[in-house]
């Protein structure tokens, strides 16, 4: 019955990866549904499963539809996981149909340990010697929800960060201009009781304020943001999911770092570290701007690590499954 498979849509060339790859298992369940032999029972599940896949169709269309409509897409992701949840209904309803499904239990079981762990009460039934059908419907069920809840949650963690970059980016903006327009309104200069000169230290190496000293503290801030951003790429293992924070987790750490500089040298102008920072030439000033920066690594490691936790729930580390399946 293979020669009857319907192809479904046809993916342009100028795609992104999760197109390219729900177009890919939807053809496969096409086909496993095509091979199906007719069993009357099976049929209200195997009709279930082409609604499904309809559904798949109808999203990777809309999803390079008008620009217009793109901004919306991209925010709420409705395209992206909308045709991920119909392709993983369509997957458990063609496992429902099948009447060879014990031949497909090594790898579903391998799949279904990806996302539920060895104390889940389904994994422990579809794990027992000859499960039901029901029961590996309802494990799948369960694991590709779980799937499905981890990449709405990098969405919105996404969406969190976006938002804050935005309003990073407006308050750097704001308080460039206002050194500009306003040169000494942000002081940045050291007073010669902070320096081993006699004359006032600037960070754009003059003896008094220029309009220019609060862009050069962030410009050094932010170099020492991008040091700990590095760090945060090599440790970083490859993204799974259609949603990937590490760009937005850099950016934010980057415009953090050029605030922490100009609030660092507010601390150094006040004397609150009076005593144990001395500054001696401009590029001491400098340097402490790059500490100042790369110190946003204190805060910023806590949302690294919530943004790890995540992401090992969207694409599951190796060593919690004995068996290699397919990752969503």
């Amino acid at each position: 019955m293979a020669e009857n498979v319907t192809v479904g849509w046809q993916v342009p060339a100028d795609v992104t990866d999760w197109q390219l790859t729900v177009e890919s298992r939807a053809r496969r369940v096409r086909a496993d549904l095509a091979a199906l032999p007719p069993v009357p029972a099976a049929e209200v599940a195997r009709k279930a499963a082409e609604v499904s896949l309809e559904i798949v169709d109808s999203e990777l269309k809309n999803a390079t539809g008008r620009w217009w409509r793109s901004g919306a897409s991209w925010w709420s992701g409705w395209h992206i996981e909308r045709a991920w949840r119909a392709l993983h209904e369509a997957e458990i309803y063609l496992a429902a149909a099948d009447p060879d499904l014990m031949a497909r239990l090594p790898g579903l079981r391998a799949r279904v340990a990806l996302y539920l762990n060895e104390a889940d009460p389904r994994r422990q039934a579809m794990d027992a010697p000859d499960p039901d059908q029901a029961v590996v419907v309802d494990a799948m069920r369960a694991a590709f929800d779980a799937s499905d809840d981890a990449h709405a949650a990098a969405r919105a963690l996404r969406n969190k960060l976006v938002v804050i970059s935005m309003a990073l980016f407006i308050l750097n903006t704001a308080l460039g201009l206002v050194g500009i327009f306003k040169p000494g309104l942000v002081p940045m200069c050291m007073p010669p009781s902070r320096t081993a000169q006699t004359g006032v230290l600037c960070p754009t190496g003059g003896t008094s304020a220029s309009g220019w000293d609060v862009w050069m503290v962030q410009l050094f801030g932010a170099l020492g943001a991008t040091i700990s951003v590095v760090l945060l790429l090599i440790r970083r293992r490859p993204d799974l999911s259609p949603y990937v924070l590490v760009g937005y987790q850099a950016l934010v750490k980057i415009l953090l770092g050029s605030a922490l500089g100009v609030v660092g040298m507010l601390a150094l102008g006040a004397g609150l570290v009076s005593g144990i920072v001395y500054v001696g030439s401009q590029a001491a000033l400098l340097l402490w701007g790059v500490i100042f920066g790369y110190a946003q690594q204190v805060g910023t490691r806590l949302l690294d690590n919530y943004a790890d936790r995540l992401m090992d729930q969207v694409r599951p580390l190796p060593d919690r499954v004995t068996t290699t399946g397919t990752r969503r």
